[in-house]
């Protein structure tokens, strides 16, 4: 749905003269807006529709400026950079703002403190793993895993970890006593994806390292 979204949303910024890094920058806007709220306001219904809608937006104009720059002729390799850059600052501070929020207004123990620390190491490392994956197999010179359709089991069993499912579930912040599990809930299916993803990926790494000879592996 984002990428639809960010679609209608690239038509617009195009027609309108706008540039990818322009896209960027509200994305951002919008997205640390979010977060900011989340660290400084108290949970009540309102925060968490105004978080859900800041999230959403800020998501929609993510996948938007990609879009924007394939139908302007292509992208800079400054552009990706800015791209990448505020991908990693929105993951590793949403989780750190709902740590922040969860100190200074909810009731629960505070061993909770542990799950948006914990929530912040998992989306971090999957984010950073993901970006190297395909790094490393354009170094190997290895075309794109085949962008088949997935089957129905397996989107439904990988939809936790989809971001979008993170920021529609901020809508539920002003309700603690649902969003807390829930987002607990959310931190374990991620950690129990990265569990099992990180040995793939490290055998899919060493198998790009076999098609291109030996010495290739890196340090053992």
């Amino acid at each position: 749905m984002n990428r639809r979204a960010g679609g209608y949303l690239a038509a617009a910024a195009y027609h309108l003269g706008r540039t990818p890094n322009q896209v960027s920058a509200i994305s951002a806007a919008f997205t640390f807006t979010g977060i900011a709220v989340i660290a400084l306001a108290p949970p009540v219904p309102v925060t968490g529709f105004a978080v859900c809608l800041a999230l959403v937006a800020g998501y929609a104009f993510d996948a938007a400026d990609g879009q924007l720059a394939r139908l302007r002729g292509g992208g800079s390799l400054a552009g990706e950079w800015l791209d990448h850059v505020i991908d990693a600052l929105k993951i590793a501070t949403l989780h750190l703002s709902v740590l922040v929020s969860a100190y200074r207004f909810s009731d629960l123990p505070k061993g909770f403190l542990l799950v948006p620390i914990g929530f912040s190491v998992v989306a971090s490392v999957q984010f950073f793993a993901l970006i190297l994956n395909e790094q490393l197999r354009h170094r190997a010179g290895a075309a794109r895993l085949p962008g088949g359709k997935p089957s129905p089991v397996r989107s439904l069993l990988v939809v936790p970890t989809d971001y979008g499912v993170l920021c529609l579930g901020f809508a539920l912040l002003g309700f603690p006593a649902v969003f807390e599990p829930l987002y607990g809930l959310l931190f374990a299916a991620n950690a129990a994806f990265l569990a099992a993803a990180l040995p793939k990926w490290y055998r899919d790494a060493r198998g790009l390292a076999r098609q291109n000879g030996p010495g290739q592996e890196g340090p053992a």
